[in-house]
């Protein structure tokens, strides 16, 4: 089945008042934000999603495929119901490494194309600045390697449309470029941040408070512009904590940034 969109009807925020955001429809290829103060039912509306609740949780929210009501098996198993998740706290615990990883996630979803293994790795090391090789086993990965390699895992091998990040700003990668790379391959791509960067690259923005869905923001051209520049000041801060991770030494002359 494509899943060409994800449509959310609006339940009830936390005082039982019914959302301001009665109905927000998600495209194939959009990076679409989810921003909010703490406590303000952020992870909740990604809980919502991931689970396609049908009014069956506190919210009340009903989650649309395609314009309609999931089947029972996409909602019920597991395997069916092609949703991923990323989170900050991603660490590998299986003793192998990172080419026995892909070689078994491949064969796991019937992917035999050959270069696989090199390109998801090539992908990975575009996003963080610490290099992954096929040899590392998955237990030494740093936080940074870890979420680098799955975000080009999720891109690449595996078959869910939609994918669901929650609060990636201290993740060690290059955020700006993963998201660009999952809605390259065709995602839709929901992010829950308090990142301008990754909040301004977005599409649109739903605002949470008190557990509801309150306002859809169209990002403006001048945001994306304050994003890119945003995103340089990410990189350089990168490249800087590389440099400290190997031992070399900062100067004033590191502190220029390009394209600022």
């Amino acid at each position: 089945m494509d899943i060409n969109e994800i449509t959310i009807i609006g339940g009830y925020n936390k005082k039982g008042e019914l959302e301001a955001v009665k109905e927000l429809t998600v495209k194939k290829g959009e990076i679409f934000g989810v921003v909010g103060a703490t406590g303000s039912g952020k992870s909740n509306l990604i809980s919502d999603i991931e689970q396609l609740a049908q009014g069956d949780t506190l919210s009340k929210r009903k989650i649309l495929i395609n314009g309609e009501v999931p089947s029972v098996e996409m909602r019920r198993n597991p395997r069916k119901r092609r949703i991923a998740q990323l989170s900050q706290n991603m660490n590998f615990l299986a003793d192998m490494t990172v080419e026995e990883f892909l070689i078994m996630h491949a064969k796991s979803r019937g992917i035999n194309k050959e270069g696989v293994v090199d390109e998801i790795i090539n992908l990975a090391n575009n996003l963080t600045g610490e290099p992954i090789k096929k040899d590392y086993n998955l237990t030494i990965l740093s936080g940074g390697q870890s979420r680098s390699l799955m975000v080009a895992d999720v891109a690449v091998i595996s078959d869910s449309p939609i994918v669901l990040i929650d609060e990636i700003e201290n993740a060690g990668i290059k955020k700006h470029e993963a998201l660009e790379l999952l809605a390259g391959y065709g995602k839709i791509v929901m992010v829950i941040t308090h990142d301008p960067v990754l909040a301004l690259m977005t599409d649109r923005r739903v605002v949470m408070k008190n557990g509801g869905m309150t306002e859809i923001i169209e990002t403006t051209e001048e945001e994306k512009e304050v994003s890119a520049k945003l995103n340089n000041i990410d990189n350089w801060m990168l490249s800087m904590r590389e440099k400290i991770r190997h031992g070399e030494r900062l100067s004033l002359k590191d502190i220029n940034i390009e394209g600022i």
